[in-house]
Formats: structure tokens, sequence, C-alpha cells
């Protein structure tokens, strides 16, 4: 493990920290890839977060994979193609998998350049709040490589298929106002705002029920690629069960006693 995700919790909020500035929070090595591993892991193990902001060190957000490590092959790089394509499942696409599937909800509060695996690494996320220092690029195809990450997957089903093909194909860099106008991004807010908006929103989520914001999250993915029939008797297993907690009783109540609810996991 290294040093490479901070983890700050406050309240229900947690705040993920892509904390290698030095190389613009490039990913490379399976520690990189663990840590942010073990940060999702260790919010789905705590039932009390709510949401998550996954944010960067520094003027970037994170500049993919390290140009270095791809010239001198060290890292996730290292060794022969079949190597590689095992250390791409052990570790960026594991990487993916846990981000992809974090039981909260995710913010990507995206402060500089997101480039290639980065800007997959933003997708990965639910939402995602960007700068107006930001830049956004699937840049794989300027070094020769393909989007190994799963990026082909995300990137579509975040901009539509006909704009994921041309940032693919051209790996064109598109500023902030730009992502916002292919929907790759939410919004766009001044630089010094980034955080304090981000945390904003965290808060309007994080003021519902743990449970149901889990289990509703989970329903908006998996209907992602499932059919509708199988989605809906996942919603009403789903249903049932949010009928029957604590925090739902408390937002009815609540909301005849005209006052604000507290919810308690339960």
């Amino acid at each position: 493990m290294s040093d490479y995700v901070t983890y700050e919790q406050d309240g229900p909020i947690v705040t993920l920290t892509l904390n290698a500035p030095d190389r613009r929070n490039a990913i490379s090595t399976f520690d990189d890839c663990d840590d942010v591993i073990a940060a999702v892991h260790r919010v789905n193990r705590d039932r009390g977060v709510r949401c998550v902001i996954l944010t960067g060190a520094g003027t970037a957000f994170c500049a993919g994979g390290d140009l270095k490590a791809m010239r001198d092959r060290k890292g996730i790089l290292e060794g022969s193609h079949v190597d590689v394509r095992e250390n791409y499942r052990r570790g960026v696409q594991a990487m993916a998998n846990a981000l992809y599937d974090c039981d909260a909800p995710t913010i990507a509060a995206v402060n500089g350049p997101a480039i290639g695996l980065g800007l997959d690494v933003a997708c990965m996320c639910d939402i995602r709040v960007a700068s107006d220092k930001a830049s956004f690029a699937e840049s794989f195809i300027k070094v020769g490589i393909v989007p190994g990450d799963g990026g082909a997957w995300l990137l579509p089903r975040v901009v539509g298929m006909s704009v994921a093909c041309e940032m693919s194909f051209t790996g064109d860099l598109l500023d902030a106002q730009a992502a916002k106008e292919v929907r790759l991004v939410s919004r766009v807010v001044p630089h010094d705002e980034l955080m304090d908006a981000a945390r904003s929103l965290a808060g309007r989520i994080a003021a519902n029920p743990p449970d149901t914001l889990r289990m509703t999250k989970r329903l908006l993915r998996e209907g992602q690629y499932m059919r509708l029939p199988s989605l809906l008797e996942l919603s009403a297993g789903y249903q049932a069960l949010a009928h029957t907690t604590e925090d739902h009783k408390e937002a009815v109540n609540a909301m005849l006693e005209k006052r604000k609810p507290t919810f308690h996991g339960r």
C-alpha cells in the first residue's frame, strides 16, 4: 500500500483525494490501484457514509497513466504482452470495478486535467462537477493504446456513442464548458468554489436515508443494462425493504409534521 489516496470523513461525507501531485496524480502501480480499492471497500463497510467526493491534489485531477512508466515498461506495464494483460486485470480494471460499484453515491470534483484513465476515473463516479480550470480527453489514441480501463463502456453511457467516438478517435481535449455542453459534467464552477460546490451537493445527497440512497444507486446502475421487467422485479424487492425501515417511517412522519427528518440508517 502507499499514500496515493487520502481518506477524510466529515459526518456522512467522505472525501477521497488522489495525492500524487508531483506526477499529476497519474496511476501507474498496483499500489495506486490498491489504495483506491481499499478506500472504496472502507466506504462500503461503513453504512453511515452517504456520499463520497473524489478529487485530486495539486493542479490536476488525474493525468491518466504515467508516461515515464509507459516508456520504461515499469509497474503495471512490466513484462510480456501476456503479463501486461493480467496486470491490467489485477490493477487498473480491479480499481475500475471497485470505484464504479462503490455502494455510496460518488461525486468527481474535477479540479484540473482529467486525461485518459483520469477521464475514465471521473466517469466511474455518479456525478461530475468541474472547475473552470478542468479539461478532459479520452486520449489513449494519442499514445497508441486503447482504453484498457473500461472507458469504451463508460464514456458512451455518459455522453452518448457519437460524442464518445469523436473523443476516442481524435483524443481531442475539451475544456470545462465544452464538457458541460456534451453532458460530460453536470456543472462548471469557478475554480476556487469547486470543493464548496461539491460539498454542498454532497450535503443535499447525504440529507437522505443512507440505505435507500445505496439501493437507489444500485437500481440506477443495474438499469443501464437490465431489461425493464428484470429491473422492475429488483425494484419491487428493494421497495419492500425500504417500506419496512425506520428511516421510511421517519421521512413520512416528518413530511406530515412539516419538520426536518433525522435518519439513522435503520
